[in-house]
């Protein structure tokens, strides 16, 4: 036995008995779409055949469309796929909560700081203060740390267009533990993850993926024939998908300048969704080349043009 067929054996036994111990009516599975989220349900298939555990997928409005098409046209054929969708206004949501900048871990220490200036641990984190590079400040944005500092900055993006409308679906459906695709390797905030993660001594998440590697997931996809958004082959190679254009990503400007050149409308978008982000980015020359040279897209597309197949009221 490989070691990578010894950790799919690993995943499956953990799978069963999880599944086993809390009832399989008390699941639901996060399905984005992405690489991590179809991996989760093939692997969840292979260890408990003819489940019928739902996929919820929350349609925010700013997925991808390549992402958005795949995930509809798979419903057709997968009826436990669930489409949910946010109730909050995409553009209300990050005018009055903030925008993601840098990181969900940056963003939120900026909201800890500019709620209290001394607030040690926002203050431990601008300074660089703390043992691991990630849970410190990169110089360049240590200036946002400041009361004279205006973009509002929020780490609650996510929370508003997925995480919550998940959580109404769950309680409303009486299935309380999310199983998510999650990963340790892809750092962050994911470095601690458990597999089990418990909230007041109660199960809150499952999350089998954490102790895999990007090396395994592709050889899982292979050795099963799993298919991906069309963002995941050639021309475009994404390693990872999510909302469009979020100022999170690490390579962003590469994924930009695929899609400008494929999808020159969702690359406006981009613009669009983001743009006092991206006019930061470019002022102090971070992760985002300078200019982005369009004529087209201030009055030619608009927040309610993103997503048509999505009611933002």
């Amino acid at each position: 036995m490989t070691e990578n067929e010894f950790l799919l054996e690993d995943r499956i036994a953990k799978i069963q008995s999880t599944v086993e111990k809390y009832g399989e009516d008390k699941f639901a599975i996060s399905y984005s779409g992405g690489k991590d989220s179809n991996v989760l349900s093939k692997l969840v298939d292979i260890a408990i055949p003819g489940n019928t555990i739902p996929r919820l997928y929350a349609n925010t409005g700013i997925e991808w469309n390549a992402v958005r098409d795949f995930v509809y046209k798979r419903k057709q054929s997968d009826s436990r796929i669930e489409i949910i969708k946010p109730k909050v206004p995409i553009k209300q949501m990050l005018e009055k909560e903030g925008y993601p900048f840098k990181s969900k871990h940056h963003s939120e220490m900026h909201v800890i700081y500019m709620n209290n200036h001394e607030n040690q641990s926002a203050i431990k984190y601008r300074d660089g203060l703390y043992n691991f590079s990630s849970n410190r400040c990169p110089k360049i944005l240590r200036y946002q740390f400041s009361p004279d500092f205006h973009l509002k900055i929020s780490d609650m993006c996510c929370y508003r267009l997925k995480e919550e409308p998940l959580n109404t679906w769950q309680k409303e459906h009486n299935r309380p533990y999310a199983m998510i695709g999650l990963m340790r390797e892809e750092r962050g905030r994911r470095e601690t993850a458990q597999c089990l993660a418990f909230k007041n001594g109660k199960l809150r998440a499952f999350q089998p993926l954490v102790v895999v590697t990007k090396e395994w997931e592709d050889w899982f996809v292979k050795e099963y024939d799993i298919k991906l958004p069309a963002l995941y082959y050639p021309p475009f190679n994404f390693d990872r998908t999510g909302c469009k254009g979020c100022p999170f990503n690490v390579n962003l400007q590469n994924d930009l300048d695929v899609i400008e050149k494929f999808f020159p409308n969702e690359r406006k978008q981009c613009e669009i969704i983001w743009k006092p982000v991206y006019d930061e980015y470019r002022r102090i020359g971070y992760r985002l080349k300078s200019p982005y040279e369009s004529d087209h897209v201030e009055g030619q597309l608009a927040f309610t043009d993103i997503d048509m197949n999505v009611a933002v009221e």
